[in-house]
């Protein structure tokens, strides 16, 4: 397949041209300043914003989920830089299509020294030997290569392509940001020229359902649109037009911190099946999936700690799994880990040991460092008596030592006091033998 040369999308289409585009299409920026989002990239100062700018050579790596403006930011720093733009799938195209468009740029570049903009959609797609073929083109500033991935480029990109680029990650709209949106495509001639409109409500469901994602908002704008004809979009034509039911929640609102605080609560209860309600309730109205993922990975070590250490295992794999994948597949990463720790036996004796701990800190309780433990390896420090009389562990049966490791004013304090739960039980044991031998004192 030959890659596509985009420069048609810097000219004006004709009018019936322009209708028969999506309205995300016909609506995407010509211009940085027309970019909704992403400030931290196009400030005053920026990489973005120096490298059009300058119209230096460039290498970009964009990193985002999607509908956040990858491809728009590509096209539209070539379109600032006046250089020829081809835009190459990594879905659809493979290394002919690279040599291709690389061919064509330094044919360019020598007759007319016209510099060319080389944007690889879906990069993450391409494999090491594909990676590979753009090096050479990146390396001798043939092509200005921008790729495009919704993954992690450091585990999906290639070390010597990302050594040579410039990493920027783009991050989800706002919410406040994503009407901007709407509210353009609504009145812009370019788009739906004001012959609709959106109640608040409705409103205010096209920009949970659409989850900081630029794109899906337009679209499901378009499809209500068509659905109306002329007049004014509710939620029931908006719900029948992307048939997906309206759930009431409010993100900002008391239903974000009533909802999040029952999802914890019904895991902490062990009520399996109500978490999952919460969980499906917070994807359904556009919860950000990261902040689900941290909520999963507190409650892991805060509500079931060492009863099942898995937990934890399994909560941070999760949240992995939302920045690899990404929703919607990532729901069911999501829900694996609800029910594991809806399941898990419960402990707080994690939470109430560092809390007891920094208590004591807190109350001025910071004594010195034993002698014998601190670093003996400096000159001078024999001197002073470092490190005399430290017992190696594993010197000793069991790789344990008689020896005071806390300070003096809380020796002998135990701050972690563990259940008889699940797992815990039996470190419950392992703590008891421990301390008996740390201690010098037999097991009562």
């Amino acid at each position: 397949m030959e890659p596509q040369q985009a420069e048609s999308l810097f000219d004006e289409p004709a009018e019936a041209a322009r209708g028969e585009q999506p309205l995300a299409v016909r609506m995407r920026p010509r211009s940085l300043d027309e970019v909704i989002g992403q400030e931290h990239l196009l400030g005053p100062g920026t990489p973005i914003r120096q490298l059009v700018d300058r119209d230096a050579g460039l290498s970009l790596v964009l990193w985002g989920p999607p509908g956040t403006g990858k491809t728009t930011l590509a096209t539209v720093v070539s379109r600032a830089t006046k250089r020829r733009f081809v835009e190459i799938s990594a879905v659809s195209d493979g290394v002919k299509a690279v040599r291709a468009a690389i061919d064509q740029a330094k044919r360019d570049l020598g007759m007319s020294g016209r510099q060319t903009v080389l944007f690889v959609d879906e990069v993450h797609r391409f494999n090491k030997a594909q990676q590979d073929a753009l090096l050479p083109a990146v390396e001798n500033r043939w092509v200005s290569f921008i790729g495009a991935t919704t993954e992690n480029p450091f585990f999906s990109i290639i070390s010597p392509l990302l050594s040579r680029s410039l990493l920027l990650t783009l991050e989800p709209l706002g919410d406040d940001q994503l009407r901007e949106v709407l509210r353009r495509a609504l009145t812009d001639e370019r788009g739906l020229g004001g012959r609709v409109t959106i109640t608040e409500p409705a409103e205010d469901h096209l920009v949970r359902l659409a989850g900081g994602d630029a794109r899906r908002a337009l679209t499901y704008l378009e499809a209500a649109a068509l659905a109306v004809g002329t007049g004014e979009i509710g939620t029931e034509i908006l719900e029948k037009a992307v048939d997906r039911a309206a759930v009431r929640y409010d993100r900002e609102g008391d239903q974000h911190y009533d909802v999040i605080s029952a999802f914890i609560k019904s895991i902490r209860g062990s009520d399996a099946d109500a978490a999952l309600h919460y969980l499906a309730r917070m994807i359904e109205a556009g919860e950000d999936p990261r902040f689900i993922a941290r909520r999963l990975i507190v409650h892991a070590s805060e509500d079931i700690g060492m009863a099942d250490p898995t937990a934890l295992q399994t909560a941070v794999a999760a949240s992995h799994a939302v920045e690899f994948v990404g929703l919607p597949e990532a729901r069911i990463n999501l829900a694996q880990a609800v029910i594991h720790l809806s399941l898990a036996p419960k402990s707080n004796a994690v939470i109430s040991a560092i809390n007891e701990a920094m208590a004591d800190v807190r109350r001025g309780l910071v004594g010195p460092v034993p002698a014998h433990l601190r670093d003996g390896h400096y000159k001078g420090a024999e001197k002073l008596g470092h490190g005399k009389g430290y017992q190696y562990a594993h010197d000793h049966p069991g790789g344990v030592a008689q020896q005071q490791y806390a300070p003096d004013v809380v020796n002998g304090r135990e701050y972690y006091r563990p259940t008889r739960h699940g797992a815990e039980a039996r470190f419950s044991d392992v703590l008891d033998r421990l301390r008996a031998v740390l201690r010098g004192r037999s097991r009562e």
